[in-house]
């Protein structure tokens, strides 16, 4: 046997659906931002696939479709890996096929709103994708492959610190116990907000005087890559190492270390302003990039509440999109929704009394997914008395983050910024932050400083007060 190495290539994933016809649609691309050589679950990922030509594209669909009709008589979900080389030829090697739904489909559907569980259950069991319905749309079939006019990012959440003399360097073993996805109108603004969800201390990715200084600390890093990998590509690029020297250590694609780049280079024009001679077209830019008004007040040295008056009387605000499926080429039916800074607001407000639960945040050591079940039971009992609830959280992997277990989905950093532009917007009559473990609890005091109602007593017998 005669294998071929393929370290430093480049690696996608594609997730399939395929009925008892043989009919077979293509859920969702994913690209990982590191490249083979990482295990998938602990590489940033991001879908659609951001560098992949269209061609290239085409062909590995039609290598994922070929593959999995020819493993039997299967209906159902199915993940397929495929690695392809970095040079212009783009030769494609298929890594591994999965003939299930995997953590990677928990992923898509949350990047898609395609619930894909749901409907490989309902496959299995002898329906046709043409039979079914799109549960976004209610007018679409599922064999409708979505469109996304957006951007995702994932990023995985170690916890070395718990583990003292653990190896830390990663590879091919998966080493990441939790992880965290952001919705973004563009590449860097999804990236900023999964950095702000990781909860690891950072209000993004730079930009709050964290960032090393140490050359060859960081070549070192860049070389054997840690849970701090793309801070450091970061501080890379801010010190001036060459692109060619980091993207040797590193195999990562030249497109997304230019959109690193240019972060900094927005960075260093606003820190050349105060917070009064700045142009309101770059403090729009900023917020659109992701940049959370901590960041920015850090590069202006002014506070973040300074940062946040002045936006708002500029009226630069968070609007509400709907993560649709389509692309808003048909009506959607159901209320989940990412926030970015453009005009039109698709979160329409009802007169409803509203609950906010604020989830808990991405999976680790001392916080998992018993935080998160308690956060969909507070949900289910505030809707037994007749609040409409609203559920803000940032975890793909969790029940919580399905879009039709509460009544309206925010998926959004448990992060104060973003919490308290949609307390602003939907007026809700509290907050439940006991559900949440730490993630939330750390907010109460913040919540009460701005004169949000806390509600303690959240599940005496199905009473709210």
């Amino acid at each position: 046997m005669i294998d071929k190495a393929l370290l430093g290539w480049k690696e996608y994933e594609l997730e399939l659906l395929r009925d008892a016809n043989d009919n077979v649609t293509i859920i969702c691309s994913i690209e990982n931002f590191d490249p083979m050589g990482i295990h998938t679950g602990d590489s940033i990922t991001v879908a659609p696939a951001m560098t992949l030509s269209d061609s290239t594209y085409q062909r590995m669909r039609n290598m994922a479709i070929k593959m999995m009709r020819s493993i039997g008589d299967f209906a159902g979900g199915c993940n397929v890996q495929f690695a392809v080389s970095p040079d212009e030829n783009e030769d494609i090697i298929a890594i591994e096929i999965n003939p299930r739904v995997s953590r990677s489909s928990a992923l898509a559907s949350k990047a898609t709103g395609y619930p894909i569980a749901k409907i490989a259950a309902k496959l299995a069991i002898g329906y046709h994708l043409d039979e079914l319905k799109n549960q976004i749309t209610k007018s679409t079939s599922a064999f409708f492959e979505p469109t996304l006019d957006y951007v995702i990012v994932k990023i995985p959440r170690w916890n070395f610190d718990k583990f003292h003399g653990a190896d830390r360097e990663l590879g091919l073993q998966m080493k990441s116990v939790g992880e965290v996805m952001a919705i973004g109108r563009s590449f860097q603004e999804a990236l900023q907000k999964a950095c702000q969800s990781l909860e690891l201390g950072r209000n993004g990715l730079g930009a709050d005087g964290k960032e090393m200084k140490n050359q060859e600390a960081i070549l070192q890093s860049l070389q054997h890559p840690s849970w701090n990998r793309v801070f450091h590509i970061y501080d890379a690029i801010k010190l001036g190492i060459p692109f060619k020297t980091i993207q040797e250590k590193t195999k990562i694609d030249f497109w997304f270390l230019k959109q690193i780049e240019d972060l900094i280079l927005l960075e260093n024009k606003i820190e050349k302003h105060t917070l009064q001679s700045l142009p309101r077209e770059l403090l729009f830019e900023a917020k659109q990039k992701g940049y959370a008004d901590r960041q920015l007040a850090h590069l202006m040295r002014c506070l973040e509440s300074e940062v946040n008056e002045k936006r708002h009387e500029l009226d630069i605000k968070r609007v509400y999109k709907l993560v649709d499926t389509c692309a808003a080429e048909f009506e959607a039916h159901t209320p989940y929704y990412y926030s970015t800074f453009e005009d039109e607001n698709e979160s329409i407000v009802s007169d409803k009394k509203k609950i906010i639960v604020l989830g808990s945040g991405p999976n680790r050591i001392g916080q998992g997914i018993e935080f998160d079940y308690c956060c969909v039971h507070g949900v289910l009992a505030a809707k037994e008395c007749g609040y409409e609830t609203i559920m803000i959280n940032c975890n793909p992997e969790t029940v919580s983050t399905d879009f039709d277990t509460s009544d309206k989905l925010y998926f959004e950093p448990v992060f104060w910024e973003h919490i308290y532009d949609i307390i602003l917007h939907e007026k809700p009559e509290g907050v439940i932050v006991q559900l949440g473990g730490q993630t939330a609890l750390k907010l109460a005091e913040k919540l009460e400083r701005f004169g949000i109602k806390v509600l303690r007593n959240v599940l005496q017998g199905a009473r709210l007060s």
